[in-house]
Order: C-alpha cells, then sequence, then structure tokens
C-alpha cells in the first residue's frame, strides 16, 4: 500500500492506494465509535493491510456500496430536543476520506474567506473575533437559523456542485452513494433518504461547504457586496448598516433559501441591534448567540472610565453544559482518589474550555469554574475524617493546598481558588 498514483489497466477507476492508506491515518487519528458492524478502530487494525486491500479495491472497482449509517441521537444545546447524528463504519469512514482527499484540494482555494468551518487553518474562534469586530462597525445583524440544514440538503444540488469541480466519475458516483445509504435507528428499523447528508461522516463538512458556497456565500456577495457575514457550517451572522438594510436582506435571503431547497427557521432568526454607549436606542432584540459565544452590551474597562460594549461572552447554554459535565465527575464521591489524581483527570477538559470559552470577556466564565472547588470541598470531607461535614475548615485546607501547588488545577492558575 505503499505506491504513489499508477494508472491500473485492470480497474475502471485509478484510484492511489497512498491515498487509502493517508484516510486511513485520519480516521484513525480522529477515533470514532463503531458504525452498524460494531467493528471498532482496533479491530480494523489488526487486519490492517487486509481491509485497506479491500476498500481499494472495491473502489477502483466501482462496486463499493456503503452499509446504512447508525443513528445516534444527542441533546441538543439546551436541552431541548435531540440532533441525529449518522455514525458510518470505520471502512466507510475511510472510503469517504479517500473522497475528501481527492475533492478537497480542488474546492478549498475557491471557498469564501469568511467561511470558517472545517476549514484548514481557521477556527471557530477566528469567526467569533471576526464577528466580535464587524459587531463594532455595524450597527444591526441578522441572526440566521436554517431549519435541519443537514436533513434537507437537496442531493441533486449537491451533485451539480460536486460535479463543477471534478471530472472523476468515480467521486460523483460514490457521493451520490453516500447521500442515498439509508439511517439504521437503534431498534435496527432502516429509514431511507432522499434529501439530506448524515451530520458525524467524514465527507458531509466538505459537502456542506461546497453547497453553502453556492448558495449563500457567492449569492450574498453578488447581490450584496457591502455586506459582511461569517459563517461556520450552517450557522451564519449577516452585519448590516442600518435597520432597513437588514429587513431587505433577510426577505431577499428567504427567497434565496426557498431557491435551493431550504427554510430559515421563522422563531430563531432574527433582526438584532448591536446596543453599546454610542447605540442610544433599542430594539426588541440586542442579543445573538453564535457558536456558544453570546453577543450582548457588557461593561468594559476603558482608558476614560468604563463604557457599554457590544462584545462575546460564553453562553448559558454552554455554561449549563459545562456545569453538567462537573457534575457529572462526581469528584466527591472518589475519595479513593488523590488530589493531584483529580488533577490529572480533569485538566485537560478545563483547558479547554479556558481555551475556547475564556478567549473572550473570561471573567464571565469563572463563576462556573468555581463549581469544581465547590467539588473539591466535598471530596476532601469524604476523604478526611477530621474535616468530615465541616465546610469552613475543608475550604481553609484546600485553600492552603492551593497556596503551595497553586498550578495543581487549571483554574486555580486563573486565581480560582477556594
Amino acid at each position: 500500500m505503499s505506491e504513489s498514483r499508477q494508472v491500473t489497466a485492470e480497474k475502471p477507476f485509478d484510484i492511489s492506494k497512498q491515498i487509502v492508506v493517508e484516510a486511513w491515518e485520519k480516521v484513525k487519528a480522529n477515533q470514532g465509535a463503531a458504525g452498524v458492524d460494531e467493528q471498532s478502530i482496533t479491530e480494523f487494525e489488526a487486519d490492517l493491510k487486509g481491509n485497506l486491500y479491500r476498500i481499494w479495491n472495491r473502489m477502483s472497482s466501482g462496486s463499493y456500496f456503503p452499509p446504512p449509517v447508525r443513528a445516534v441521537e444527542i441533546p441538543k444545546a439546551g436541552g431541548i430536543g435531540v440532533r441525529v447524528l449518522g455514525v458510518p463504519t470505520v471502512s466507510d469512514r475511510i472510503a469517504q476520506t479517500v473522497v475528501r482527499l481527492y475533492l478537497e484540494p480542488e474546492v478549498e482555494p475557491l471557498f469564501h474567506p469568511d467561511s470558517y468551518g472545517y476549514r484548514p487553518g481557521r477556527s471557530a474562534l477566528d469567526a467569533v473575533e471576526a464577528c466580535r469586530k464587524r459587531c463594532w462597525s455595524n450597527d444591526w445583524v441578522i441572526d440566521l437559523d436554517i431549519r435541519a440544514f443537514f436533513d434537507s440538503l437537496d442531493h441533486d444540488l449537491v451533485l451539480r456542485t460536486v460535479a463543477k469541480h471534478t471530472d472523476l466519475q468515480w467521486v460523483l458516483l460514490y457521493v451520490r452513494r453516500w447521500l442515498q445509504a439509508p439511517l439504521q435507528t437503534t431498534d435496527g428499523t432502516l429509514v431511507a433518504r432522499d434529501r439530506g447528508t448524515p451530520q458525524g461522516s467524514a465527507i458531509s463538512p466538505l459537502l456542506a461547504n461546497l453547497f453553502l458556497h453556492y448558495a449563500f456565500d457567492r449569492w450574498l456577495t453578488r447581490e450584496f457586496p457591502s455586506v459582511s457575514f461569517e459563517r461556520y457550517a450552517d450557522d451564519a451572522v449577516i452585519h448590516c448598516r442600518s435597520r432597513s438594510q437588514a429587513r431587505h436582506v433577510l426577505a431577499r435571503l428567504v427567497e434565496r433559501m426557498t431557491e435551493v431547497g431550504l427554510e430559515l427557521h421563522s422563531g430563531k432568526t432574527r433582526i438584532v441591534y448591536c446596543k453599546d454607549s454610542n447605540r442610544k436606542g433599542s430594539h426588541e432584540h440586542e442579543r445573538f448567540t453564535f457558536l456558544g459565544y453570546t453577543f450582548g452590551p457588557r461593561l468594559a474597562a476603558g482608558t476614560h472610565g468604563h463604557f457599554v460594549s457590544f462584545s462575546p461572552a460564553v453562553s448559558d447554554p454552554a455554561t449549563k453544559a459545562i456545569r453538567a459535565t462537573i457534575r457529572e465527575w462526581r469528584l466527591h464521591h472518589r475519595s479513593d482518589s488523590s488530589l493531584s489524581q483529580l488533577a490529572d483527570s480533569i485538566n485537560a477538559i478545563v483547558t479547554g474550555w479556558v481555551t475556547y470559552y475564556g478567549r473572550f470577556y473570561r471573567s464571565r466564565l469563572y463563576p462556573t469554574l468555581r463549581h469544581i472547588n465547590e467539588y473539591l470541598m466535598r471530596w476532601a470531607m469524604q476523604k478526611y475524617k477530621r474535616l468530615h461535614n465541616r465546610t469552613t475548615r475543608a475550604r481553609t485546607w484546600l485553600k492552603t493546598i492551593a497556596g503551595r501547588q497553586p498550578d495543581l488545577f487549571v483554574h486555580w492558575r486563573l486565581g480560582l481558588v477556594p
């Protein structure tokens, strides 16, 4: 499997074996759950050479047919409703990654600079930063919500966008098969699909970006060249100079979404006023949430005292999810562990929270992280008899430890000691 791209006379499609190996390495690095065949990454790797050869052989001959995608329900942000993710098998993720590795270099250079989702060298925080700066120079925002985007994609339109950027017939063949692969529910029922692409597959993010490049990015740039936006997959905000401009753009966008088979969620799509110290008016909506951050009027410090800035801070749904995770750790019941072991078990996760949600207006995150100390005090009272049911003593003891080892826990390094 080490050869480079070569023409194989016996096969109708010229697919590089080396690309299959590269696809496997990416799938392994991402890990992920097993699909409908219940085969794990480790089990696949037990016969790696044979399994990779079978994928290459079937894809090269045109005889690769994807198995059903395992449907997994996860709670939506805020705890209202569920989102259905599609989990392909390990083999199918590798096959999808092969196609992505061929197609992505062709389309990536064409994507709009304000498209941030699932793109090399771009992140959600880049999108939040760009949004923050534009809210300072534009008074109004259109906060968009596309109803059931991944479930609603028109297959024919997706294939037409792919066909614009490749002459490889096998790429179109397999993209079509993946779009049409059924979902398998928890009870084994197969659900046929004539629209949509499952969230969770290796190829879906690229297909979504390619679709919205034409359906949204290029259209908005062409029709409203003075309007700026940030988009992360199907999550987007548009910046407008005036309320009347925002109303006009939104009305046109509703029509555009209908043209491409999509629909804006009327209850979640709204026009927002970016209120701050210099914007004296008011509006029904003066806050919006984008990528886990809520933008709104916030007190800020300046050279001439405090003022109100329209800025992002960790959202309420995000803090609720963080607190739920802290509860799930059940630190107070792990009296068999040392304080250092507790730190080792949670520090990586807390670092991730601080890195992401602490980038902007970090102090908004602090009250949530302080909850960790409450569980550590309960842990101390469970572990040491002299501290049993003595909250004040436990707090004093823990504060002494923090004074000696201020770097033990990530939140202690921020000064959030008991």
